[in-house]
């Protein structure tokens, strides 16, 4: 899995679990959704991501998709 599969997923399960807990328990948990969303947003535009950085410090390889190849 690439860091950037692993942000992805992070952020999927993040979300859904924020809007369950907002249903079932208290919608400030909207607030984590709300977090979530401006961070991917920030990421596209200044292009660091904090959970990236840790998945690379944790042996998560970068997308090869990113790399140029050189023959």
């Amino acid at each position: 899995m690439s860091r950037q599969s692993a942000v992805h997923a992070l952020a999927g399960c993040l979300i859904l679990l924020s809007l369950g807990l907002a249903h079932w328990v208290s919608p400030w948990w909207l607030l984590l959704t709300l977090f979530v969303g401006a961070n991917l947003f920030q990421s596209g535009f200044t292009g660091f991501c904090l959970a990236e950085t840790i998945f690379g410090k944790l042996g998560l390889e970068d997308c090869s998709c990113d790399r140029k190849q050189t023959p």
